[in-house]
């Protein structure tokens, strides 16, 4: 979703973080309530660690955001960076998704390793004002072996509590009225319909059929992406 509304080019990098942030969040809501009614796997505990951590990732991602680009409004130079890391991260995730079954994962049960994963999740999804689910599903199928269905919803779980986090935030910290949120009567509904119709469809495919719409998707983001780094350096 951030790289879509940086390529549109309508609203600066606070207001996108919020835009896709509440939209995030409020697709976790419905995805988390239809999850429980399938057959679909949440590991409560091992995901509520990496959420906790998250959330703390989180505060210090966004604190760090803020400093640079409402304070030191920095957003063309932060800009940049959040794209050139995001492409980075995508096509490590692209490359592991692809070829993970090759790859030797593993069953973590140390709990502060967990809580460890969980912080920096938090703190580079924050910090690239993404919702964090392409990172979380890989990190989920590394440290858990966990195949990609049940690694999303997961995923959505940790997601739930991270954009918790950052909408609260921004609520104690600059609060919602300096920014252009008109858009967001929109995107939430669509989050919401977004949520319905993927928790439905979930449940009628194949997992490797989930895997396969999850890196055409990551492909699509990437080019999206690289076509912002692109257009910022033109």
């Amino acid at each position: 979703m951030k790289p879509l509304l940086d390529m549109l080019g309508h609203y600066n990098l606070s207001t996108i973080g919020i835009l896709s942030a509440a939209t995030v969040f409020s697709m976790s809501v419905v995805s988390i309530v239809k999850a429980r009614n399938s057959s679909l796997h949440i590991n409560w505990t091992n995901s509520l660690f990496i959420a906790i951590g998250s959330i703390a990732g989180g505060f210090i991602g966004k604190g760090i955001f803020n400093y640079f680009v409402v304070q030191s409004g920095l957003s063309t130079v932060i800009g940049m960076i959040q794209s050139i890391l995001l492409a980075i991260l995508l096509i490590i995730i692209f490359i592991f998704m692809k070829y993970n079954h090759r790859i030797k994962t593993y069953q973590v049960q140390n709990r502060a390793l967990i809580l460890f994963v969980g912080f920096i999740l938090g703190l580079l999804s924050a910090f690239l004002g993404i919702g964090g689910g392409p990172l979380n599903v890989a990190l989920l199928v590394y440290i858990f072996s966990m195949n990609t269905k049940d690694a999303s919803i997961n995923s959505i779980f940790i997601i739930f509590f991270s954009q918790l986090s950052s909408l609260i935030l921004v609520a104690i910290s600059t609060g919602y009225a300096p920014y252009d949120l008109s858009m967001i009567w929109f995107m939430v509904p669509g989050g919401i319909l977004g949520g319905m119709i993927g928790s439905n469809l979930v449940k009628k495919i194949s997992t490797s059929v989930v895997e396969r719409i999850f890196n055409i998707t990551l492909l699509i983001i990437i080019l999206i992406t690289i076509y912002n780094i692109v257009m910022e350096l033109v």
